[in-house]
């Protein structure tokens, strides 16, 4: 599986490449058209040292587009994903499909992207790898994420910025979803189970859903308290 991270990582490592005299440069040497605008040729370089080759071979980011258009319509997104290809329509060109890059985050109506063949004096043929931010509503960016990219979601950032009432509903689908699970097979679960009813601390019903600490804290003390009586009854 390869993950935006690891697309980023690898994009991270280039910027402040510059490309050579006559647009000279080593993602185009890679890809076989050296001294054309190379912009595409850095994201499919990018791709394929990271471990995930797109599925369609060219320097041109109209042309990818349109492979995906026809090919593979659901990998074009509206919600981008770190590390997925953005295509971007510049302003006052008369292409829709100037240029792209790699995307880093969105904020608010600003973009970040780490682009080949780049920078602030010409934003689709500047000649650098650079980290650019751009206004979305200018640009219309249009997000695809090839197949086998995955995004690895931070659960604790996605924790904390839940509210209390989306906790709730998630904790409930959770709850739903382990009612569903059969019990362990690798140790006798089954008999645990029947133990514990016996003894009084379950009633044997949803036995995979998880307890909170204070029903868990009330069924170690029945627990105890049904020991102490077992034991008492021996004597």
């Amino acid at each position: 599986m390869v993950t935006g991270a690891d697309i980023l990582r690898v994009a991270t490592r280039e910027i402040g490449y510059h490309e050579k005299a006559y647009h000279h440069n080593k993602y185009g040497e890679w890809y076989g058209l050296d001294g054309k605008p190379w912009c595409m040729e850095f994201v499919q370089w990018v791709y394929h040292n990271a471990g995930l080759d797109l599925p369609f071979r060219t320097a041109s980011c109209g042309t990818l587009l349109r492979w995906y258009q026809e090919r593979q319509p659901d990998c074009i997104s509206k919600t981008p994903i770190s590390g997925c290809v953005v295509i971007f329509d510049l302003p006052n060109t008369d292409s829709e499909t100037d240029h792209t890059g790699l995307f880093v985050q969105a904020f608010g109506d600003k973009i970040t992207t780490i682009d080949g063949n780049t920078s602030c004096g010409n934003d689709a043929n500047g000649g650098w790898v650079q980290q650019r931010q751009r206004s979305i509503k200018k640009t219309k960016p249009v997000y695809i994420i090839p197949r086998g990219l995955a995004e690895v979601v931070d659960i604790d950032k996605l924790i904390s910025q839940m509210t209390d009432e989306q906790a709730y509903k998630l904790y409930c689908k959770a709850e739903k979803h382990m009612s569903t699970l059969p019990l362990p097979t690798s140790w006798d679960a089954a008999g645990e189970l029947r133990e514990a009813k016996l003894m009084g601390i379950t009633d044997g019903e949803s036995p995979m859903i998880p307890t909170p600490r204070y029903q868990t804290a009330i069924m170690c003390k029945r627990t105890l308290a049904n020991s102490l009586n077992y034991i008492k009854e021996e004597k």
